[in-house]
């Protein structure tokens, strides 16, 4: 089965010397849901993951299929479910690096300071709105990346708001900057959008002051001047509730290792 992260892999490994399919990878490594290999069933908020001392130092295995991990196992074995983030961030705490699908297509050894950069990549979010703008136009060309980069943390971002528009705003004093504006936003959701923008920026090697971001009511006039030249991007509506989650499904709080 072809999942997103061999994709990106195979992307990166046809160029290499291609910024922008790099920090894809890392992107959808971030994002992606990992099962990490365990000595044991999880412990509450700790995590007991079996590490395998290599000649470039030690590593936690980590697939991005249930099937993956028991293949490589020989059978069922005991697994946590994290995201990409969170993994990284415990991983660098720790000093371990990652053995991320081994025999299977996206087979890859990550250092330790691949981990620790990884989980540095805590995104600027971008600049609000200040100022309305006096004309707005189609965005144009956009960097490589940047729209699955933003289709990837919004597709994820389920019930947060009804729709997002990328646009080029032009202000009063001439200035011009990208806009996405996001309209139906639910009560409170705004910092996490934002910051979902901002990762979307960090991943495609831009920075946060390239965009603007805005939220509208869907009855203001901008929105309605947004609707005739903006890119329109709409977010999947909020889903039944979920289970309690795993540890590390929170990537702001990874779980311990014990």
């Amino acid at each position: 089965m072809d999942t997103p992260l061999d994709r990106a892999h195979a992307a990166m490994e046809a160029a290499p010397e291609d910024e922008a399919r790099r920090r894809a990878f890392y992107d959808r490594l971030a994002l992606s849901e990992l099962h990490v290999l365990l000595d044991e069933e999880p412990a509450g908020d700790s995590l007991s993951p079996r590490v395998f001392p290599l000649a470039e130092g030690p590593v936690v295995l980590a697939f991005d299929l249930e099937e993956r991990l028991a293949a490589f196992a020989g059978g069922p074995a005991p697994y946590a479910a994290l995201s990409g983030r969170a993994l990284a961030r415990m991983l660098a705490q720790e000093g371990l690096g990652l053995g991320l699908n081994l025999d299977s297509p996206s087979a890859i050894l990550l250092p330790a300071g691949t981990m620790t950069w990884l989980a540095a990549q805590a995104a600027e979010p971008p600049r609000a709105m200040t100022e309305r703008p006096v004309a707005l136009h189609p965005p144009g060309a956009l960097p490589e990346g940047l729209l699955a980069a933003l289709d990837a943390r919004l597709s994820a971002a389920g019930g947060r708001a009804r729709a997002a528009w990328l646009a080029e705003a032009e202000y009063a004093d001439g200035s011009r900057a990208a806009l996405l504006a996001f309209t139906g936003t639910a009560p409170g959701a705004e910092g996490a959008l934002a910051q979902a923008a901002g990762e979307a920026l960090t991943f495609s090697g831009l920075e946060a002051g390239w965009l603007d971001v805005a939220f509208l009511p869907e009855d203001e006039r901008l929105a309605d001047r947004l609707g005739a030249v903006a890119l329109r991007i709409d977010l999947p509506q909020a889903a039944a509730a979920a289970p309690p989650a795993a540890p590390g499904a929170d990537p702001d709080r990874p779980p311990r290792l014990r």
